[in-house]
C-alpha cells in the first residue's frame, strides 16, 4: 500500500478492481464503511463476478477476465478528453513534461524494439532525451509531441467507450457513469483510492494492471495524498513482510536485486543501479543503492566482506534466468533436475494448478522436507486416496521428512501488514509436542551444514563458513536479535558528512535509520527499508500508542512502518509546490518556511 488501512477512511471514492475486500479483507473493509458513513464516500466495484463487495457497492460494472488494462486505458482517455486532470499536480509531480527519444513508438500492438525470436524487447529507445548537462529535456507546457503526456494521449486514443465495451464487455453507459464518478476526484479537495488484490496481481500482466491504475491516479492527483493511493490488499498477514525480506528468488532483502550472469563483478552490477537524477535536484532512495548493498553484504559476511574483495560480491549466486519461482521449480522438478525441495509454510499441491503434473514432479525428488504446523496434502502426496489422490505409493521413491513447526500464536516477532506496518506480537503459548520454531529448525540445519563444510571442504565453502552468526545461542536465534540485525548496526563511528567531527551513531550502536548507512564498510544492515524499526530507542515495532492527533488515521506512535515510519508514501505530493496542502481539511504536511511540519514523516 502507498497509504494505510486506516487512511482509507479519508477517501471520497473507493474503486475495487481485482479484489473482493468485503469478504476477503473484512477487518480492513471497515475503513471503507467509515469513509462511506463519515464522508459520504462512494464505492465502485468492477469485477467479472457480482461479489459480496459488489453487493454493498454504490455502483457495479461487469468486466471480462483479463481485460482490465483496456478498461483503465479507456478511463485515462476519458479523463484527458473531458479535462478531468489535476494539472498543477501533473506538472509538478509526474514525468509528463519529459521528452522521450524519437525512436520510441508502437504499432500493431507492439512497442519499438521487439525481437520476435527472443520474444523480448530492446529497450534502448525507451529512454528520455538528454541535454548536454545530462538531465532530461522537458516541455513544461506539455505541447511538444515527444513529451510523455502527448505520447500517453496518443497511446490511449483508441480506447473509446465503444472499444472498451467491445473488449471488456462492460456496458457503455456503466463505463461512462464510472468515468464521471472518478472524474470528480480530479479536484484537489476530492480523492479516490484504489483497492486491489490477487485478481490483479496474479495475471500474466499483473504489473501492467497496477501501472494502468497508477497512471490514472497520477492524472487525478491522488498519489501521496490522504484518502488516495494504490493500495494492495495482501492475502495473508505477513505477505508484505515476505516480499520485503527478499523471499522471492530474484530479490535480496529490501528489494535489492540478486545479480545475473551478465553481472559477473561488482562494477558491472552497480553500473546499472546507481540512480542518476533526470531533473536538477531530483532525489530517490535508490541513489543510496551502494550504501544499502554494502551494508547488506557486511550484515551477511562481516569481516569477510571488504573493499578489496568487492564486499564479497562473488559469494552471491548469479541468476541464469529471470527468477526461480515456484512454477519454474516444479517444471525443473518434473524434468528430474531437482533432488531436494524444502517446502516451508506452503502447500503447493493445492496452491498450484495441474495437480497431476505437480504430483509427478514431487515423485521425482530424492528428498522432500516439509516444515509446517499442520499435515498438508503436499507432505502426503505419496498416499493413495482414491479419486482424490490416485497414485501408486510403491512407485514413488521420494523420501519425505516432516518437521512440525510452531504457528503464529506460538511465535514472537513482527508481522508486516498491507500498509507496511511492522507490528510486534508475543507468543501466547509454547509449541505443542515435537513442534519447534522455524528459526530453531533452520539454525540446526545451518550449523550442521557448516560443520560438514568445515570438516570436508567443498567446491566453494566460503559463503557458508564465513556467514555471520552473531547470536547469543547459535542454536536458537532470538526474534529481537534478528530484528536488530535487520535494523542495522554501526561497525565504526558514523559521522555527519557535513561535519566529520560530529558522531551520529557510535560504533556498536544501532543505526537510527537508513540515512546513516554507508558504503565504506562502516555499517551493517540486513534490510535497509526496516532500518529504524529497532534502534537505540528500542523496539519501535512494539509501540502501542493509538493516539491520532491528526484525525486522519496516521497513528504514528502505533508500531512502525517502513520507510522511516512514513505512513503515506510520496507524501510530499500532498502539498503544492509552495508547500500548502491541496486540501486544508486533510493536511498531512505543510511547509513553514524553514521546515516541513505535520503528522507524517
Amino acid at each position: 500500500m502507498t497509504n494505510s488501512w486506516t487512511d482509507i477512511k479519508n477517501t471520497d471514492l473507493v474503486v475495487v478492481m481485482g479484489g473482493n475486500a468485503a469478504e476477503a479483507h473484512p477487518c480492513g473493509f471497515k475503513w471503507v464503511t467509515e469513509a462511506k458513513h463519515h464522508r459520504g464516500a462512494k464505492l465502485i466495484v468492477v469485477d467479472p463476478r457480482f461479489t459480496r463487495t459488489a453487493s454493498v457497492s454504490d455502483y457495479y460494472a461487469p468486466i471480462r477476465p483479463g481485460s482490465d488494462i483496456a478498461f483503465l486505458m479507456g478511463m485515462i482517455r476519458w479523463m484527458i478528453e473531458n479535462d478531468k486532470v489535476q494539472w498543477s499536480y501533473v506538472k509538478a509531480f509526474t514525468n509528463a513534461s519529459l521528452l522521450v527519444k524519437e525512436e520510441f513508438g508502437w504499432a500493431d500492438g507492439l512497442f519499438a524494439g521487439y525481437d520476435e525470436e527472443k520474444r523480448d524487447y530492446d529497450r534502448s529507445s525507451w529512454e528520455y532525451q538528454l541535454g548536454e548537462d545530462g538531465f532530461a529535456l522537458t516541455d513544461p507546457t506539455l505541447q511538444h509531441p515527444r513529451c510523455v503526456w502527448n505520447l500517453l494521449k496518443a497511446h490511449v486514443d483508441v480506447y473509446t467507450p465503444e472499444m472498451v465495451e467491445r473488449i471488456c464487455g462492460t456496458p457503455k453507459e456503466r463505463f461512462l457513469k464510472i468515468a464521471e464518478m472518478i472524474g470528480e476526484c480530479s479536484s484537489p479537495t476530492k480523492t479516490m483510492t484504489s483497492m486491489y488484490a490477487l485478481g490483479w496481481t496474479q495475471h500474466a500482466k499483473g504489473s501492467q494492471n497496477i501501472r494502468g491504475m497508477a497512471m490514472l491516479q497520477l492524472i487525478l492527483g491522488n498519489i501521496g495524498v490522504p484518502g488516495g493511493g494504490m493500495n494492495a490488499l495482501r492475502g495473508h498477514s505477513n505477505i508484505q513482510g515476505l516480499t520485503d525480506i527478499g523471499l522471492m528468488s530474484n530479490l535480496i532483502p529490501g528489494y535489492l536485486n540478486i545479480p545475473t550472469e551478465k553481472e559477473p563483478d561488482w562494477e558491472t552490477y552497480m553500473k546499472s543501479r546507481q540512480f542518476k537524477p533526470l531533473l536538477p535536484g531530483q532525489t530517490s532512495y535508490w541513489q543510496n543503492y551502494s550504501k544499502f548493498m554494502v551494508s547488506f553484504q557486511k550484515s551477511m559476511w562481516g569481516d569477510a566482506a571488504t573493499a578489496e574483495n568487492d564486499w564479497a560480491y562473488h559469494y552471491l549466486p548469479k541468476l541464469d534466468v529471470p527468477a526461480y519461482d515456484m512454477l519454474r521449480m516444479f517444471e525443473l522438478m518434473d524434468q528430474g533436475k531437482v533432488n531436494l525441495y524444502f517446502c516451508q509454510g506452503f502447500n503447493p499441491l493445492l496452491a498450484l494448478s495441474n495437480r497431476g503434473k505437480n504430483t509427478s514432479a514431487l515423485s521425482k525428488l530424492k528428498l522432500l522436507v516439509v516444515m509446517d504446523p499442520l499435515q498438508t496434502e503436499t507432505a502426503r502426496f505419496w498416499e493413495n486416496h482414491g479419486a482424490f489422490n490416485d497414485v501408486d505409493p510403491a512407485a514413488i521413491q521420494t523420501e519425505v521428512i516432516e518437521l512440525p513447526t510452531s504457528c503464529f500464536a506460538e511465535d514472537e516477532g513482527a508481522l508486516v501488514n498491507s500498509g507496511r506496518w511492522l507490528q510486534w506480537h508475543w507468543a501466547a503459548a509454547e509449541p505443542p509436542g515435537q513442534a519447534r520454531h522455524d528459526t530453531w529448525i533452520m539454525a540446526q540445519i545451518f550449523n550442521r551444514v557448516r560443520e560438514l563444510y568445515a570438516a570436508e571442504g567443498g567446491a566453494f565453502p566460503d559463503p557458508i563458513l564465513n556467514l555471520t552468526w552473531p547470536y547469543a545461542d547459535p542454536s536458537t536465534p532470538m526474534p529481537d536479535e534478528l530484528a536488530r540485525e535487520m535494523n542495522g548496526t554501526a561497525l565504526a563511528d558514523v559521522t555527519d558528512p557535513a561535519d566529520p567531527t560530529k558522531v551520529l551513531t557510535a560504533a556498536g550502536k544501532q543505526v537510527k535509520s537508513f540515512a546513516e548507512l554507508r558504503d565504506d564498510g562502516s555499517t551493517a544492515c540486513g534490510c535497509w527499508i526496516y532500518s529504524g524499526c529497532f534502534n537505540e530507542d528500542g523496539n519501535n515495532m512494539a509501540r502501542r500508542d493509538n493516539s491520532d492527533p491528526s484525525g486522519l488515521g496516521v497513528h504514528s506512535n502505533w508500531a512502525w512502518s517502513w520507510p522511516l515510519n512514513r505512513r503515506t508514501l510520496y507524501n510530499r505530493a500532498s502539498a503544492d509546490l509552495d508547500g500548502k496542502a491541496w486540501d486544508p481539511e486533510r493536511a498531512l504536511l505543510t511547509w513553514h518556511g524553514e521546515r516541513w511540519e505535520g503528522f507524517d514523516v
